[in-house]
């Protein structure tokens, strides 16, 4: 089995589709969204059809919160809010209500999936549990591996021995080895923030306990274009290019 895993695509059809383009020669068998399909990118309408039409499950983000309980739009910063209330917007009711309804977890093909940590927030960033703590995090779901998305950084925790190491994932392969447990953060389709602006996602190779990272050129310029013809806050373009 080979799953696709995307997070934080943000309303950046270019980026998505560069990366669907991308998967039509991996022989993966499903894709899964790990949240934040909307918000900060120009096009939330096109990347939430593009999901419901090729039928890629997705977990809530922080940005699709929003669409369930329009309050927490206060905990964002101004320009953050400023692109979620236009998104919101923007989406025709239907689409927010699928977004409303999407689930904070899912537990597919042995493993995890959540927006921000496990075992089910879409809420907390993974950097703000200290390496300590991180082992009580561990505990708090069934699965060997979990994926997980929101600080747009790649990034994999190990848990092994008792132990948690934080490794550096970078693009290729990496075994993801019994006995030890991981945490998989598959970084941003349509914001990355890593000095890289290139489109990041992972493929989980289950049958040779593989995990695949890979960056996909796409044109940022023109998306980035789009975010400040749209009125959107320009911070959000300069990042797709910076």
């Amino acid at each position: 089995m080979r799953i696709a895993l995307l997070s934080d695509i943000h309303g950046n059809l270019d980026a998505f589709e560069a990366v669907l383009r991308d998967l039509e020669g991996r022989g993966v068998d499903a894709a899964y969204s790990l949240g934040d399909n909307i918000g900060y990118g120009a096009q939330p309408e096109e990347v939430v059809r593009l999901l419901r039409a090729r039928g890629i499950p997705s977990v809530l983000g922080n940005h699709e919160l929003a669409a369930k309980q329009p309050e927490t739009l206060a905990w964002f910063n101004p320009a953050a809010r400023r692109s979620l209330a236009l998104t919101l917007e923007w989406l025709a009711p239907e689409e927010r209500a699928f977004l409303a309804a999407l689930p904070l977890f899912l537990s597919v093909h042995g493993v995890r999936l959540v927006h921000g940590v496990p075992p089910d927030s879409p809420t907390t960033y993974l950097f703000e549990i200290p390496l300590y703590e991180l082992g009580d995090r561990f505990g708090s779901f069934p699965e060997r591996i979990c994926f997980v998305g929101h600080t747009h950084l790649l990034g994999l925790h190990r848990l092994e021995g008792g132990k948690v190491r934080e490794e550096e994932l970078g693009p290729g392969e990496h075994r993801l080895d019994p006995p030890g447990r991981y945490l998989v953060n598959v970084g941003s389709v349509g914001q990355p923030r890593d000095g890289d602006p290139r489109a990041k996602y992972a493929v989980w190779d289950a049958g040779r306990g593989v995990l695949e990272i890979h960056r996909v050129p796409y044109d940022a310029a023109a998306a980035a274009a789009k975010i400040l013809a749209r009125g959107l806050p320009a911070e959000h373009a300069r990042r797709l290019v910076r």
